[in-house]
């Protein structure tokens, strides 16, 4: 079996995730999604699971952490500089708050930090791996 990762998260209205989730580049599969959650798609091997509070609540007991706190980032790779900016746009178009932290700008990579509508924390980043680690 292929490795996989599903990160799970709560969110407050699955429907505005969702669309959020969407515009930033997941695609949505119906066949692990229903009123209480979405399975949202960023690649063959890697899916989001947004639930509702009540879902999560089936999951864990832990309380939902304030949106303002961060217990981890997610980085989300794009093709380009252009892609980079292009998925930031699209949080800010979709309730999500954008360059929470400083912009990263170097010659081989460049990343933007933006919280979705749930203050769950995202960087989008491009990176040339032959500059970041050229061969010798």
């Amino acid at each position: 079996m292929t490795r996989t990762i599903f990160v799970s998260l709560p969110v407050s209205d699955l429907k505005i995730s969702k669309v959020f989730y969407e515009a930033i580049g997941f695609r949505s599969n119906v066949q692990f999604s229903d009123e209480t959650a979405a399975c949202m798609v960023w690649s063959e091997t890697i899916s989001f699971m947004l639930l509702t509070h009540d879902k999560w609540a089936t999951f864990t007991n832990r309380p939902i952490p304030p949106n303002t706190a961060s217990e981890v980032m997610l980085a989300l790779s794009c093709d380009s500089r252009q892609a980079v900016d292009a998925m930031v746009d699209a949080a800010q178009e979709n309730g999500g708050t954008i360059d929470i932290n400083p912009i990263e700008d170097h010659d081989f990579m460049y990343t933007r930090d933006f919280a979705d509508p749930d203050g769950h924390v995202l960087g989008a980043i491009w990176m040339d791996m032959s500059a970041a680690f050229p061969r010798n």
